[in-house]
């Protein structure tokens, strides 16, 4: 009799905790609504989300005081960052990646859906950047390696094929099950490739390593 009351009790699901930063008060309160819609989600202050949590910024476009707020999210707070953005021009793209922003959503397209898309996708560390932006990031780097070709005869190093075959497909779009299909790997390798990549050489997430490989020129 013991054994089947233990069996009917299940541990409860762990919530992630998420807090909104927005330029103005409609803006917050309109986000945290949509958010609340779903129950994996925690809506809670800033100091309750620090290490673990998921900060979502709201920005018409990108100047240094949201620059600023982005870096203290991130490397202060230990917080992972969802941007909402209208407009980031070319040359910002590098900087707010290595802010360490590895998931951005068009103001546009931020449904509800679509937001506890990219907050699960930043609270996994896996980031999650427009297919347009991530043309753009290959341009950006793409220019500044150019521009830098020949100021030093050190070849590039860090990588294994492995690690480049994954930052690849991650730069294509694709997401850990995709990838894992793609290279006949479990989603648990492609994870450890990741996380392995971003530890050894000091990124904060995908997109940072992407832009990473990119610049080293290991993808073009």
């Amino acid at each position: 009799m013991h054994g089947s009351l233990r069996s009917t009790t299940t541990e409860p699901e762990k919530r992630i905790p998420v807090v909104v930063h927005a330029p103005d008060p409609i803006s917050r309160e309109g986000t945290i609504s949509q958010l609340r819609q779903h129950p994996v989600l925690d809506l809670v202050d800033e100091a309750d989300a620090r290490g673990s949590g998921v900060a979502v910024l709201l920005a018409e476009s990108l100047d240094p005081a949201v620059l600023a707020l982005l870096r203290r999210i991130v490397r202060s707070n230990g917080l992972h960052a969802v941007l909402v953005v209208s407009l980031i021009r070319e040359a910002e793209l590098l900087d707010v990646i290595e802010c360490g922003v590895g998931t951005i959503v068009w103001r546009h397209e931020a449904t509800g859906q679509r937001l506890l898309r990219a907050v699960l996708a930043a609270h996994r560390g896996e980031g999650d950047l427009p297919s347009d932006l991530i043309g753009r990031l290959v341009s950006q780097v793409g220019t500044l390696r150019s521009s830098a070709a020949g100021a030093s005869g050190v070849q590039p190093s860090g990588l294994t094929p492995r690690e480049i075959d994954v930052l690849r497909l991650v730069a294509e779009g694709m997401g850990t099950g995709e990838i894992a299909g793609k290279l006949s790997y479990s989603e648990r390798t492609v994870k450890n490739i990741m996380q392995g990549v971003t530890t050894r050489l000091a990124l904060r997430n995908r997109a940072h390593a992407v832009a990473y490989a990119l610049r080293e020129g290991y993808i073009s």
